[in-house]
């Protein structure tokens, strides 16, 4: 069995315009291989990774405390401390969160940890491919990783002898 405190775990700090977040990656300090969990802290005004979804790995989040907005296909919606939120892989997944209040939001996320994966961001056309390792996982094990536009599409065939 693993075990850790998020108590023991350091919190590492993603900002990048109107994403900013704290996160605490639990489940890599643990022997969990197919199972990703992380204590995420959003402060005020700030929102999570950019909207997207996954092809090959589902994701929940569960709100601890704070409050703020949950972007998904379907539009926005409140969410609180108690919301458990799953989001299929598949597009109808795709979500975002935001916190429009003036404490800390402060949530679990869980995934699968499926190896490869595709992530789809529908607002920048964009796609990120995983193989080797999964979004989440150790990237130096990853034998493909990149960010690509969708419509950067070749001809199978193209540069083939």
């Amino acid at each position: 069995m693993g075990r850790v405190n998020e108590r023991d775990v350091e919190w590492t700090e993603t900002e990048r315009e109107e994403t900013h977040f704290r996160r605490k990656q639990l489940a890599g300090e643990t022997d969990a291989e197919d199972l990703g969990a992380s204590l995420y802290e959003l402060p005020p005004g700030a929102s999570s990774w950019p909207y997207h979804f996954h092809a090959g790995n589902e994701e929940a989040v569960y709100v601890l405390a704070g409050s703020g907005v949950l972007r998904t296909p379907d539009g926005e919606e409140r969410i609180e401390p108690g919301d458990f939120c799953a989001f299929p892989a598949d597009p109808d997944g795709a979500h975002r969160l935001h916190n429009d209040g003036d404490d800390p939001l402060r949530f679990l996320a869980v995934s699968t940890m499926q190896d490869p994966d595709v992530t789809v961001y529908p607002d920048s056309e964009k796609i990120g491919v995983y193989a080797g390792s999964p979004p989440g996982g150790d990237a130096d094990e990853r034998v493909v990783s990149g960010y690509y536009r969708r419509d950067d599409d070749v001809d199978y065939w193209e540069g083939e002898s």
